[in-house]
């Protein structure tokens, strides 16, 4: 009988045998949708999820990815979890979404990711008098080659980050739409690439302050994920009260590798193997999403969770996504799509997903 040992996203050790035997596993969440070992789920049996259990990762990669994710956690302190979702909706190769009050670390998140893997960087800030052409870029007439030439915008960038865009108006918010999903613009009947990797991170302000444009569900469902920061724990800010000031730090951060291993990681990230049982996981939450509430998630939703939920195996040295995964990240991947349910007044999208993960049962 052969033995396998690894470790969950929370530390504990599994062992999965391929005889007849197996160790059972149990899953646990909290409602911040991360593992929390003071809340039992089903019992799930890992044979179930692979068909085969590889007992080290990928070689390197999750060297690399915990070097990349503690380096930024030395920058945005006392948010270690928040930090391991982003670099999972990186790394997945999707968008993220953050919305919170000012003066979290927003900004100096994105710029921390940005400067540990050397990607280009671009700041856009959203306001209501911001039109199309001022992100995407411009046909001006030179007069010395007699034609237009076209200028490219500030979206022309590996990581673009997006300031409040919930300031700006549905016209300019539009014009992320086809970048976001297609990674590419088109302007005046011509089609631009636009740069690999690309990764964009927006942040929103609370819909209830003033002077802000909600996004449409379209835009929400291109954001893989969405996440708060918020304030950090006393400890933590002390720590940075007497620490090193943020922008000094960002100016001394090393790449910890490049955009062309970046992609390497994120082509290992989808070919980490997810099982027939582990589909009908995801599933069973797509339908009842679906079933109980007037907007339910999207086939984009799903492979959001899929991909998601990969990363973060991977980022925790497995090939194979345990439910556990779903779980670690489906409150993130979840929360922003299901909204504000008309059916049921009062309830966030947080509680909305929450309810999902605790009602649905595991395989």
């Amino acid at each position: 009988m052969n033995t396998h040992n690894f470790s969950d996203p929370s530390g504990r050790r599994m062992i999965a045998t391929s005889g007849a035997q197996e160790r059972p596993c149990v899953g646990r969440l909290s409602t911040a949708g991360v593992t929390d070992p003071g809340y039992n789920l089903p019992i799930f049996r890992i044979s179930l999820f692979a068909n085969r259990i590889v007992p080290a990762d990928h070689p390197g990669v999750t060297d690399y990815v915990d070097a990349f994710t503690k380096q930024i956690c030395e920058v945005i302190v006392g948010k270690n979890q928040a930090v391991k979702l982003a670099v999972a909706c990186l790394l997945a190769r999707g968008h993220l979404l953050i919305e919170d009050i000012p003066g979290v670390g927003k900004t100096t998140l994105s710029q921390a990711l940005a400067r540990s893997l050397a990607l280009a960087f671009q700041r856009i800030q959203f306001t209501s008098d911001l039109l199309p052409a001022d992100i995407l870029g411009n046909s001006i007439f030179d007069r010395g080659e007699q034609r237009f030439v076209f200028h490219r915008g500030p979206l022309f960038s590996q990581v673009v980050l997006i300031d409040e865009v919930n300031r700006a108006t549905a016209k300019t918010q539009s014009a992320l739409l086809e970048a976001m999903e297609e990674h590419q613009i088109s302007i005046d009947g011509t089609t631009y690439e636009l740069p690999e990797p690309f990764f964009v991170i927006a942040t929103q302000n609370p819909q209830h302050q003033v002077g802000t444009f909600p996004l449409p569900e379209s835009q929400l469902d291109r954001f893989l994920m969405r996440i708060e920061l918020g304030v950090p724990d006393r400890a933590s800010e002390r720590a940075m009260l007497l620490g090193m000031d943020r922008r000094e730090m960002l100016k001394e951060l090393k790449p910890v590798f490049n955009p062309e291993t970046l992609l390497e990681i994120q082509d290992s990230v989808r070919k980490v193997h997810a099982s027939s049982a582990l589909l009908d996981y995801l599933q069973d939450l797509l339908d009842a999403s679906r079933q109980r509430h007037t907007t339910g998630l999207s086939p984009r939703a799903g492979l959001a969770l899929l991909h998601a939920s990969q990363a973060w195996a991977l980022m925790n040295g497995r090939d194979m996504v345990l439910p556990e995964d779903i779980q670690a990240v489906a409150i993130a991947v979840m929360a922003h799509r299901l909204g504000h349910d008309i059916e049921q007044p009062g309830q966030s999208g947080r509680t909305l997903a929450d309810n999902l993960l605790h009602s649905v049962p595991v395989p």
